[in-house]
């Protein structure tokens, strides 16, 4: 295993005698002076640079808009004649992440020892899918990496656009509900005893919406502690049973889709999903029964990856994918009947890429509208939550007020 980069921080004169100073990447302090008195500079100081407790982590695991950002500048560089390996090696120095820096460089050191590109890519799964390694790998025989990569680094674009939509229309309601659950047990924990000692005085009997919201202050102040770890007990191993367990997985996304307006969504990002990447790797010249098992992993929802499987065998049989989609009852008719266009007419790629942009842009515009149309039941669940407790603890007040009357 080749060591791992670090960053250096150098001082030095230029052969006019100007000063200067950089940040170089290298493996040691004497790997990074050598680098650095190689482009002429008299060296001053080399040290390796702090970390602070803020800064960013260069070492992080790249995430997937890292992944397609790389694919998108590589296909730019390799489209306009730059050798590959010249074309890792610029790519590779432009990287702030020092694993993505050590990766690329150490693609291109495997690609001037003779291997495929795609194959040098498949000893980075968790970086290059099966999919973009499979497509690569056939732009590769027939002479068209260049073409194949644009379209990879637009699949992965498109891709990670859509999680990122996916992700905004999950995150507005769950974070409006976390933090109208955290204010209402900050109420109940801390405001709610000091009427508990006011009503103490009274010596009469509470109203029994106050007898309640009492009563839940004290057990979530004895208890909360017990139902937190449980909470967190309890999401931890559904998380794992949800990762192992495919029955239970195909429940959990059956009720996702039937959710109001996030199961639209998760059901349009399926369908958009489903047609990006069969006129992706259709138009690599795979197969259309081998496409489909591509597909199937790529639509991010069980039902539809098992529905996708259902359409690969009868097209296998020979079905036409028109007949096998409507067989499913998941694709809306439009969609069927462009598929079915597009297979008659030859242009199944053109037609397959006018539904995911179709989709696409359902998702974006019903997350673009979303706040819109949760907001009066955010604010409702808001209002019931910490109005119901306001008008529970001043009841009592507003029945002594009578009797003073």
């Amino acid at each position: 295993m080749s060591a791992k980069l670090k960053p250096y921080l150098w001082q030095g004169h230029n052969a006019k005698g100007d000063k200067l100073k950089g940040e170089i990447s290298a493996i040691s302090l004497i790997v990074a002076k050598a680098e650095v008195q190689r482009l002429g500079i008299r060296l001053k100081s080399v040290k390796k640079k702090p970390l602070g407790l803020f800064s960013k982590d260069k070492h992080k695991k790249l995430t997937p808009s890292d992944n397609a950002l790389i694919l998108r500048q590589f296909s730019t560089l390799l489209n306009a004649g730059i050798p590959i390996v010249q074309s890792l090696d610029m790519v590779g120095q432009a990287q702030v992440n020092l694993l993505g820096k050590k990766m690329l460089l150490s693609l291109k050191a495997d690609i001037e020892s003779g291997t495929p590109f795609s194959t040098a890519l498949r000893k980075y799964p968790d970086n290059f899918t099966a999919l973009t390694c499979n497509l690569l790998s056939a732009g590769e025989q027939s002479g068209t990496l260049d073409h194949m990569l644009e379209r990879v680094a637009v699949y992965a674009e498109k891709n990670e656009s859509l999680k990122k939509k996916i992700k905004k229309a999950l995150t507005y309601p769950a974070a409006v509900i976390s933090m109208a659950l955290l204010i209402t047990s900050g109420l109940l924990i801390f405001i709610i005893p000091t009427f508990k000692q006011v009503f103490d005085g009274f010596n009469a009997e509470l109203p029994a919406a106050t007898r309640a919201v009492i009563a839940l202050s004290d057990g979530l102040r004895q208890y909360g502690w017990i139902a937190l770890i449980g909470f967190l007990l309890s999401f931890y191993l559904l998380k794992n049973r949800y990762k192992k367990n495919s029955a239970f997985v195909e429940k959990i996304d059956t009720f996702s889709l039937k959710l109001p307006i996030v199961g639209t969504i998760l059901e349009k990002a399926a369908i958009a999903r489903f047609a990006r990447t069969l006129a992706t790797t259709f138009a690599a010249g795979l197969p259309l029964v081998d496409a489909l098992q591509s597909v199937a992993g790529a639509t991010g929802n069980i039902i539809y990856k098992n529905a996708t499987l259902r359409i690969r065998d009868e097209v296998s049989s020979g079905q036409k994918i028109q007949r096998a989609m409507s067989h499913t009852h998941l694709f809306p008719p439009l969609v069927v009947q462009m598929v079915g266009i597009g297979e008659g007419s030859g242009s199944l790629e053109l037609m397959l890429g006018k539904v995911a942009d179709f989709y696409e842009e359902e998702v974006d515009h019903t997350v673009n509208n979303l706040s819109t149309l949760l907001e009066p039941i955010l604010m409702l669940i808001l209002g019931v939550l910490v109005g119901g407790l306001v008008i529970a603890m001043y009841l009592p007040l507003f029945k002594l007020g009578a009797v003073i009357r």
